[in-house]
């Protein structure tokens, strides 16, 4: 492999993720959720209401994606949605109770990934690869 070859392995590494968080999540009776719905979930548990294009900021995803996404959601009873009282033009986000008790299994299924993920890597290594993505990001 050279160095070239890194954003492909960099996708497929995103690829493997992905299918590891839907694999675990189905396992633990969630099917139908998608990493994007894990996403809004998991920016709703750490700001408990949103709008709609907060949302959109924090997943980066469009508006029209998130509201699909959202919509998907409310079917399933984890969020509801809210008009705000002064300007109807603007719908908050918030999770349901049944939405909240995503927590754990969240944080759990994220523990086993990470764990998978840097396995075999140093401590040093990944605080080296950290350093090096985040320059990288930077540059876009």
């Amino acid at each position: 492999m050279e160095t070239r070859d890194v954003i492909s392995l960099i996708s497929k590494i995103r690829e493997k993720v992905n299918r590891f968080i839907v694999a675990e999540l189905a396992e633990n009776g969630l099917e139908g959720i998608g990493t994007s719905h894990g996403d809004i979930i998991y920016a709703l548990l750490r700001t408990p209401r949103l709008t709609m294009a907060e949302i959109s900021q924090r997943i980066h995803k469009d508006k029209s994606t998130v509201t699909a996404l959202v919509d998907k959601l409310v079917r399933l009873g984890y969020v509801v949605k809210e008009r705000d009282q002064v300007d109807a033009r603007v719908v908050y986000v918030a999770l349901t109770g049944k939405g909240r008790e995503l927590e754990s299994l969240f944080e759990a299924v994220s523990q086993d990934m990470l764990n998978v993920f840097y396995r075999n890597v140093s401590e040093q290594e990944q605080q080296e690869l950290l350093r090096i993505l985040e320059k990288i990001h930077r540059n876009f």
